[in-house]
């Protein structure tokens, strides 16, 4: 358990990392709100990225996880709970050794089954901005970092690691956030570094430190890649790629983890809708599902839905403010919880799934023509032919209805 104030929302928080009994990724509680809502460290939950990463939105947000998140990895933990009472995780010294130091403390368990991992099969480059990035297929994690800042100590600085546990405590984990004097008042004016010290971050003015010594004279380009680590545990696997980063930012990183997510589910398969047809027995107008992402069998599935003007309930729901029906928001969101349970059936082309229940179903705002509906279901109960399920659909990250449903598997 590590306690201290926020660097941007300058807030205390008490962060506290939980073992778990069975592989469920990376989540964050946030113990002060009712619940205590998790949110998984996934690209998918990226809210923001101008100066850090946020996931989540909303009062049950959790603000600048990077350094959190790049000791998780660097430690290669895939499965953990991390508890914090409040929005943001406490700065302390700027860098990620006090938590890498207080997860090697705390020591590691294994849990059963394989870590999920994500590789390429051929390059991905993105620009975003002044951001450049292009990743190459690889048997580990390598980081092939260059920045530059019109500063007489930064100036243009490179750097490669290849990270392991080892590289990662001697060579990354210790190095600081940094700033300048001149960004100060636009920072704050955007409610950002409100908890920012020169005992938590090296402070530049236009010349000199402002903060004292350096601990590497490059702690400025490692401290970029400890934060491109942290920001690519967000695929949600353990990416295996070399990775070339000019002018690295929080935005630029998650856009490549975007699109490396992207790319790796194309190698592994996702469902196309000829994939879908095979499996659920709906057709025109009322097939509701236009691609499978993800699919963990007996677990998770995440699934789209494209909504066009097209379609043909907005003919007579609502003319001239077309809305989706929120029955059929709630009926696609079974279809794609329908792929999930298909999935764990032997010869599923001689099944069909009935939903026998829906309870705690609440829409949260409007889908109209042209949004993207994202189902994620998780499988909370599984006996027999029975399953209870919990599942979101989000446009944008942002959460339109939720609910939970049983359905049971039967013979056609």
């Amino acid at each position: 358990m590590l306690e201290g104030i926020g660097l941007h929302l300058g807030v205390p928080c008490r962060i506290t990392f939980q073992p778990v009994a069975r592989k469920q990724g990376i989540v964050f509680r946030r113990t002060d709100c009712p619940g205590s809502p998790p949110i998984r460290a996934h690209v998918s939950e990226v809210s923001a990225s101008e100066r850090r990463t946020q996931l989540g939105k909303g009062d049950h947000a959790v603000h600048t996880v990077e350094h959190v998140l790049a000791a998780v990895t660097g430690m290669g933990i895939d499965d953990v709970t991390i508890d914090m009472d409040g929005p943001e995780p406490p700065i302390l010294d700027g860098s990620a050794a006090p938590f890498f130091n207080a997860l090697c403390e705390a020591g590691l368990a294994s849990l059963e089954g394989e870590p999920e991992l994500l590789e390429l099969a051929e390059p991905v480059r993105i620009i975003d901005g002044a951001s450049v990035y292009e990743a190459y297929p690889s048997e580990g994690l390598e980081l092939d970092v260059t920045i530059e800042f019109p500063h007489p100590l930064i100036g243009k600085q490179s750097r490669r690691f290849i990270v392991t546990e080892e590289s990662f405590a001697n060579e990354l984990s210790r190095a600081r956030t940094f700033g300048f004097v001149h960004e100060v008042d636009a920072l704050r004016s955007k409610g950002l570094i409100k908890g920012a010290s020169l005992d938590n971050t090296v402070v530049l003015d236009d010349n000199d430190i402002l903060s004292g010594d350096l601990r590497w004279g490059d702690e400025f380009v490692r401290h970029k890649a400890m934060d491109c680590i942290g920001d690519l545990a967000l695929a949600g696997a353990k990416v295996r790629a070399r990775i070339v980063a000019v002018k690295p930012s929080h935005r630029g990183t998650v856009t490549l983890v975007r699109e490396m997510v992207r790319a790796g589910r194309k190698e592994k398969g996702m469902y196309t809708i000829e994939d879908i047809m095979k499996v659920l027995p709906h057709r025109y107008p009322f097939l509701l599902v236009d691609r499978i992402l993800e699919i963990e069998e007996k677990k998770r599935i995440v699934g789209l839905k494209n909504v066009t003007i097209n379609e043909p309930f907005f003919q007579g729901h609502f003319p001239g403010h077309p809305i989706m029906p929120g029955v059929l928001i709630i009926e696609a969101m079974a279809q794609v919880g329908g792929m999930l349970l298909m999935g764990s059936v032997e010869d599923p082309e001689s099944k069909v799934v009935y939903f026998m229940s829906l309870d705690n179903v609440k829409f949260r705002r409007p889908v109209k023509p042209g949004d993207q509906i994202r189902f994620e279901l998780e499988i909370t109960q599984l006996r027999g032919t029975v399953c209870k399920m919990r599942g979101v659909g989000k446009v944008e990250g942002e959460v339109v209805a939720e609910a939970d449903m049983a359905a049971m598997v039967r013979d056609r």
